[in-house]
């Protein structure tokens, strides 16, 4: 399984440590993760608005400019699924972690083995909440959660499935339909899309956040409309 992970910390030694626990975390429990640093909440939501694919956030709270908490309270507007993990030196902000359901604070300095455990409880909670769409593809499985499928259509006799990355399964789209919920809308015979991605519709195509554009069949412009309206 890949996770991606968000720290975010002021102080470069503060990030870099808590980024090599990621990384000691991953390699110990066997997963994939991509981590990626930020110097200062602004830079983060920076990233954040153009692709929201985080599944733990590590945030220091006491940040020059923007603090962690009032981070994570932007995060949770449109987002209940991404863990929060505070990093912090003090106790004092322990109150405000409950308006943003923060998984855990860890103080500064941080302990290895108590990180490796609040990462592992994460990780549970992302497998208890995440619905979850299973590839059998060649030599491995994969689990792809909902919220990253972008959008799936049918080449020749496979379906390809667009999230992290591509992948192709030799399964009718009408059977992975039934696996997905209703943030995903079908547009004609070979195409499926998820409407919490589309930026904009016209007459003859769907555009998405990620600048795809997916063509509509004739017909398909005031249904998908609706289905936006109603289904997100």
């Amino acid at each position: 399984m890949k996770y991606r992970f968000a720290v975010c910390d002021d102080r470069p030694e503060d990030s870099r440590l808590v980024a090599s626990l990621a990384a000691r975390w991953a390699r110990r429990e066997g997963a994939e993760a991509e981590i990626e640093t930020f110097p200062s909440a602004e830079a983060f939501l920076f990233r954040y608005g153009e692709k929201k694919d985080f599944d733990v956030l590590l945030l220091d709270i006491e940040m020059s400019g923007m603090d962690g908490v009032a981070l994570a309270k932007t995060v949770r507007r449109d987002n209940e699924a991404v863990q929060i993990v505070f990093i912090t030196g003090y106790a004092d902000y322990i109150a405000e972690g409950y308006e943003v359901s923060a998984l855990h604070y860890l103080m500064k300095p941080v302990n290895g083995e108590k990180f490796h455990q609040v990462l592992t409880r994460a990780v549970g909670r992302l497998a208890r909440n995440e619905p979850l769409l299973t590839l059998e593809l060649p030599g491995e499985t994969v689990r792809l959660p909902l919220r990253e499928i972008r959008w799936l259509d049918v080449r020749q006799n496979y379906v390809t499935v667009h999230a992290r990355g591509d992948y192709a399964v030799k399964r009718p789209l009408s059977e992975l339909e039934t696996e997905l919920d209703r943030r995903f809308y079908r547009v004609g015979r070979s195409c499926i899309v998820n409407l919490t991605y589309i930026r904009r519709v016209t007459r003859t195509e769907a555009e998405l956040t990620t600048g795809e554009r997916i063509p509509l069949p004739r017909g398909q412009y005031e249904k998908l409309n609706q289905a936006i309206i109603h289904n997100i």
